[in-house]
C-alpha cells in the first residue's frame, strides 16, 4: 500500500490552484498550510487519511505526451495540485462545513485565478516501487 492507512474505497480529493497575478508560491505554501493543519487537527480522527501539495515544475515529458512536443509548461511557478486522501466523501464533505476550515479555504482561494473545482476519485490502483530482490524476482518471473 502506497498511502499508509488508506482503505481501497477511499477518495482522493484534486484542487488545482493557479496563482492570480500578484501573488507568490510564498503565499499559496503559507495559505495552504494553516488550511492542511487546521485539516489534520481537526479531522485526522474524522476521515481525513493524508495528502500533498505539488507545484508545476514546467517540465513536460515528451516521452509520456501525445499531445506534440513542448518544451515548458507555460504554468511553471503558478499552478499546483492540492491533493487529499479520506476514508469516504461524506466525511470530506463533513470537513469542509467546519467552521474552522472555511476561513482558511477563502483565503486559498483569494490566491486563485481559476476559482475552484474540487473532484473526487476513487482509487483503482496503488503501489509501491519494488525493493532490489523483489524486482530481480519479478524481472525474472517475466523472463528478463
Amino acid at each position: 500500500m502506497l498511502i499508509d492507512g488508506f482503505p481501497s474505497d477511499g477518495v482522493v480529493t484534486v484542487n488545482r490552484v493557479v496563482l492570480r497575478p500578484g501573488y507568490t508560491v510564498d503565499d499559496l505554501e503559507e495559505r495552504v498550510a494553516l488550511l492542511c493543519e487546521n485539516v489534520k487537527t481537526w479531522h485526522s480522527e474524522t476521515g481525513f487519511v493524508g495528502g500533498f501539495v505539488c507545484l508545476n515544475s514546467g517540465m513536460i515529458s515528451n516521452e509520456g505526451s501525445t499531445v506534440g512536443q513542448a518544451v515548458s509548461s507555460p504554468l511553471a511557478g503558478r499552478e499546483a495540485l492540492i491533493i487529499t486522501f479520506w476514508k469516504s466523501f461524506a466525511e470530506h464533505e463533513q470537513s469542509h462545513r467546519s467552521s474552522t476550515f472555511q476561513p482558511l479555504f477563502r483565503d486559498v482561494l483569494d490566491l486563485c485565478e481559476n476559482g475552484n473545482e474540487e473532484i473526487a476519485y476513487t482509487m483503482l490502483w496503488q503501489g509501491k516501487a519494488y525493493g532490489p530482490e523483489q524486482a530481480g524476482l519479478a524481472r525474472a518471473a517475466k523472463g528478463g
